[in-house]
């Protein structure tokens, strides 16, 4: 990780740079998935926006590690929480989409479960990938797990997506079972 690059907690202030990297980690794909043929990219980040300022979502700013430059610009995030908390944090998700795009995912399959700290979403501005940033953020993401006390850090990684499952596997994840999310097939790894 660059000498200038520090990891913080995130802040209201950080969320439109939160949810751009929020939806980053989604891909463009698994976004219109969710904002559907009749709204834009911009819709929807003006959407995650607003819910990366709540505190009651699982998108929060509460929720996230920040890595930011010298400048104090948000370049990385780890988005991560108590997977027993899954059902209420995604509620207002569920609630925001159905209300701002006429989509209805209540039905959608839960991606974590009681026992685990989740790692939602995990991403760097790719202009400054490759630095190092992502495993920082991961490590930091061990630590948060460790000291909440809910479980090992798990994720899920798109099948699609070997470059991400390969940093995961070396960082220490192991394969633990199979989801979908977002309309994709996952993989759900554990660390440790």
């Amino acid at each position: 990780m660059h000498s200038k690059t520090t990891l913080r907690q995130g802040r209201p202030s950080d969320a439109p740079e939160i949810a751009w990297l929020i939806m980053q980690a989604m891909s463009e794909e698994c976004c219109r998935y969710f904002h559907g043929d009749d709204h834009t990219a911009d819709d929807f980040h003006r959407l995650m926006t607003a819910l990366v300022e709540r505190q009651d979502t699982q998108y929060s700013y509460i929720n996230a590690i920040c890595a930011v430059d010298g400048d104090d610009r948000v370049i990385g995030v780890s988005v991560s929480y108590d997977g027993a908390q899954l059902r209420r944090l995604r509620q207002p998700f569920i609630d925001a989409v159905r209300e701002a795009f006429g989509r209805d995912f209540c039905s959608m399959p839960e991606e974590t479960k009681a026992g685990e700290l989740y790692l939602d979403s995990i991403a760097v501005a790719p202009d400054h990938r490759g630095k190092g940033i992502a495993k920082e953020l991961l490590k930091a993401t061990a630590r948060k797990a460790e000291q909440c006390g809910c479980g090992p850090l798990a994720l899920l990684v798109d099948n699609n997506n070997p470059n991400a499952e390969r940093l995961y596997i070396k960082v220490g994840f192991r394969p633990d079972g199979t989801n979908s999310w977002g309309g994709h097939h996952m993989k759900h790894l554990v660390l440790g």
